[in-house]
């Protein structure tokens, strides 16, 4: 069955400005600008009250089309909060016997790490566009991803986890790795 018509509204902080053209939404704020582009959704979006809420509407929508009315939304939500506060991704060197080298290179915008369990073999990983990555002074074998938007920095997490699978092992044995401990908002913390 279909809704007639079935919106949402979000309201829009004083310090970020967000801009709507043919569903690519582009938010600016206090720490740069993110844009999304929406146009594989059936949806439409408006600014009302002068830029303070983003209305999003879906005619005639199927569920499947409610359901990406709260998602839309939630995606601006992460894109304002990129630009506000930023993203941190905490990842922890886990080794039982092998500890595991890495070196930040590229000016915090790739890793080397040596040693995983013991292998030769140097892995290179280059964080996305806009993530930089920091050896944390405080927590010993913790790696520290910032960055605004939430996927690239999310994604950066994952290419690192990733690079470091064990082959050829029993994995409920053999737990080496890096793994995410931590993610959040970066102000959260401070």
């Amino acid at each position: 069955m279909k809704t007639i018509l079935a919106s949402e509204t979000m309201d829009i902080p004083e310090e970020v400005t967000v801009k709507v053209a043919a569903k690519v939404v582009t938010v600016e704020g206090p720490r740069g600008k993110l844009t999304r582009n929406f146009k594989h959704l059936n949806l439409d979006f408006q600014l009302q009250e002068g830029g303070r809420k983003l209305k999003v509407d879906a005619w005639f929508g199927t569920r499947r089309t409610m359901a990406a009315i709260r998602t839309a939304i939630s995606h601006v939500q992460n894109l304002i909060t990129g630009v506000t506060k930023g993203y941190r991704y905490k990842m922890r060197f886990v080794y039982a016997h092998f500890p595991i080298n890495a070196s930040i290179t590229n000016s915090n915008t790739a890793i080397e790490i040596r040693n995983f369990l013991g292998e030769k073999r140097v892995r290179k990983v280059d964080m996305l566009e806009g993530v930089t990555i920091l050896r944390s002074e405080k927590v010993k074998d913790e790696l520290i991803l910032d960055g605004n938007d939430i996927e690239l920095v999310s994604r950066s997490a994952a290419l690192i986890n990733q690079k470091c699978h064990v082959k050829n092992k029993d994995i409920r044995k053999f737990l080496d790795g890096i793994y995410v401990s931590d993610k959040g908002a970066i102000n959260e913390e401070q």
